[in-house]
Formats: structure tokens, C-alpha cells, sequence
């Protein structure tokens, strides 16, 4: 699934094509049709922004809301380039007058909403603070946290209202990059130690928005040695949805 890195530097490279400019919108696919988003067509883009793992893009009294889920991506292409994948996988298609694209291929959501309910809307009233918001402080999700304190913190670090963002990557980086043991719980820990972790999973992401490389330090290494202390790597599934949490038992003990 797109972590929060992946969808601001979506939201980066959108709002570099599309602000300020009014936009042809169509709709290749059905579902784009069905999500109404031919309504936008001719309007005006005022801002793109990420919201943790989804996007806006405003239009000043509408507003594309995005979520790309596991296999959802957007792509903005040059005026006369050819896209990389088939028309008919792509639910929503912006042009500028200067014929540059920006093209949504699948994902689970896509909907045109007034903006002025944004903040009250049902799906995007419980995402909790944005990991990657210039203003974000780890005390407000460390009060979250708090909330549920038998959690082990590997589960908690993926649940979108206590911290918008963080997916199975940036989980396992972050408690590796601050040497703390994912399955500890939360009543468990410190409060230095979960910002420790918060911090770590924001400097983690905001370089993977700045590259669009992920680091691999922990994830998908399960058996190779750990790049630290040679220790091998392990995983299993954690949590309710039983997803795989990779760290160095030697490092993060």
C-alpha cells in the first residue's frame, strides 16, 4: 500500500503541474465516471495536498479526494508523452492548457466532494495527525497512543488515527532506526522512546519523499544478516491483520 511518502511526493509533482492552471478532466474508465469527477472539468486548481495516505486536490468549492490502496498510482506526464499504462485502467485524467497530464491509474477511492466538508467527512474525519505535516508534533499522537496501551507498538504505528502515514515500511525502519523492539507495548514504553520512534519514521519518510527510495535496512530482509550487528533478521505477522513486522533481535532487544 502507498505510505505517506509515496503520496506527498505524489501531491509534490501534482501541485507543481496543476496549480494555478484550469484543467480538462475525463474519465477513461467507469469508475471514474461513476465517482463524478467530469464535474471538475474546466475549473480551476487551487492546491494538491497529502493528507497521510490520501490526496486532495482542491478546486476551491470541490475537491478530488484520492487513496491509492495497494495497487493505485498517479502519474504526470509531459504534453505528447505516452502513458504507461492502458486508458482504460485510468480513472481520472487531468490536462493543463500546455497539454502536461496527470492521470490516476486504479485505487480503491476516488470521489468529488465539497471542500467545505472535508473536515467533517465520515472517511477523513478519523485520520489522526499527519506524520509529514510541517507543523506535526509527536506529543499529539503520543497522547493517542496512549489510549490504548496494551498494544504492541508495531500495530499501533500502522493504525491511521492515532498517526497518519506510516505503513508496513516505514514500521519496521522506523523501530530499527530507533533501536526499539516493535513488540513492546505501548504502556511499555517511555514517552522519549515513542517520539524517538516518531522521529525516526518522519526524517525516514520525509527523505523517501524527497528521492522516492525506500529503505531497506530491516524490510524484506528476514534471514540476511542485520546491516548493524550481523545478527539475522526475522519477521512474522503482527497484529489483527497479521502484518509482517521485520527487525534485528539483537539491536531492537
Amino acid at each position: 500500500m502507498a505510505e505517506g511518502d509515496t503520496i506527498l511526493r505524489a501531491a509534490r509533482r501534482l501541485e507543481r503541474a496543476l496549480a494555478g492552471e484550469a484543467v480538462r478532466v475525463r474519465a477513461p474508465n467507469q469508475r471514474g465516471r461513476g465517482a463524478g469527477v467530469e464535474r471538475l472539468d474546466g475549473l480551476t486548481v487551487h492546491e494538491v495536498r497529502a493528507l497521510g495516505k490520501n490526496l486532495v486536490v482542491d478546486f476551491g468549492e470541490l475537491a478530488l479526494h484520492s487513496h491509492l490502496g495497494m495497487n493505485g498510482s498517479w502519474h504526470v506526464y509531459a504534453p505528447g508523452e505516452r502513458w504507461r499504462k492502458p486508458a482504460r485502467s485510468a480513472w481520472v485524467a487531468m490536462a493543463t492548457g500546455d497539454g502536461v497530464e496527470a492521470v490516476q491509474f486504479g485505487g480503491p477511492t476516488l470521489r468529488v466532494l465539497r471542500t467545505r466538508a472535508l473536515r467533517r467527512d465520515p472517511m477523513l474525519s478519523r485520520i489522526g495527525p499527519d506524520l509529514l505535516a510541517p507543523g506535526f508534533e509527536a506529543a499529539d499522537t503520543i497522547r493517542l497512543l496512549r489510549a490504548a496501551p496494551e498494544r504492541e507498538l508495531g500495530e499501533a504505528l500502522l493504525d491511521q488515527g492515532k498517526v497518519a502515514g506510516i505503513g508496513n515500511i516505514f514500521k519496521s525502519e522506523a523501530c530499527f532506526g530507533a533501536r526499539t523492539d516493535p513488540w513492546r507495548r505501548i504502556g511499555e514504553l517511555e514517552d522519549d522512546e515513542l517520539e524517538h520512534v516518531l522521529r525516526a519514521a518522519r526524517e525516514l519518510m520525509l527523505a523517501a519523499a524527497e528521492t522516492g527510495r525506500h529503505p531497506h535496512n530491516v524490510y524484506r530482509r528476514a534471514g540476511w544478516p542485520c546491516l548493524r550487528c550481523g545478527t539475522p533478521i526475522r519477521s512474522r505477522g503482527q497484529g489483527d491483520d497479521n502484518r509482517t513486522t521485520y527487525w534485528c533481535p539483537s539491536c531492537q532487544a
